[in-house]
């Protein structure tokens, strides 16, 4: 039998940040043609980074899903991205609302959300220890808040029916604003975490 080996490129961003964006966002597309994927993945927050991937894959033919946060996340009964710019990208693509699998589910809340003063047998809750979940998207922040994004929202769209869990996508993320990784990843829905599978980087910060 021969092993069959192959060499590809990654990006090496001297620190991450936004202004990263453009560039992660052509390295994708530049990636997903190259491997003849037809789909790309794309967290946008407030809508930003989702804006500018509508100019940058204009015309390419790839099927664009845009995660964004789930409503109530960072401020209680809130929405960061507004509604015209969620009209705008999924008028493009598909915008997927969803719960942060890795980070903002019940099991966070509860670790993260200190018991009120007024309820004694909650207060000896252990509420400072991560959740299992949480260790895995601090081990994921080892190689790049942008490749725990990708990950994660490779599980969301998967939960939400957006994305095939069949053949592989191009997923992006950023370190908090913008982006500045680009993922190849075969995603899984978050129930079926170890089916999830991370191929290549082709982008991330140093």
């Amino acid at each position: 039998m021969i092993n069959m080996s192959m060499k590809r490129t990654t990006v090496i961003f001297e620190k991450g940040g936004e202004e990263h964006t453009e560039e992660t966002l052509k390295i994708a597309l530049a990636g997903a043609k190259e491997r003849k994927i037809d789909t790309v993945l794309i967290s946008t927050s407030t809508g930003g980074t989702g804006l500018k991937a509508l100019e940058v894959f204009k015309g390419s033919g790839l099927k664009l899903v845009f995660i964004r946060h789930q409503t109530g996340y960072p401020s209680k009964g809130k929405q960061m991205m507004p509604p015209d710019v969620y009209a705008k990208l999924e008028k493009a693509g598909r915008v997927v609302t969803c719960t942060d699998v890795l980070t903002g589910g019940v099991d966070v809340g509860v670790a993260r959300q200190r018991p009120e003063k007024e309820q004694p047998l909650e207060t000896s809750l252990p509420w400072i220890v991560p959740p299992v979940n949480v260790v895995i998207a601090n081990t994921l922040r080892q190689i790049s808040q942008g490749t725990k994004v990708g990950i994660e929202i490779a599980m969301m769209a998967a939960d939400c029916d957006a994305v095939g869990i069949d053949k592989p996508v191009v997923s992006i993320g950023g370190s908090h604003a913008g982006a500045d990784t680009a993922i190849v990843v075969t995603p899984a829905a978050s129930n079926r975490f170890r089916d999830l599978r991370l191929h290549e980087i082709l982008a991330k910060p140093f």
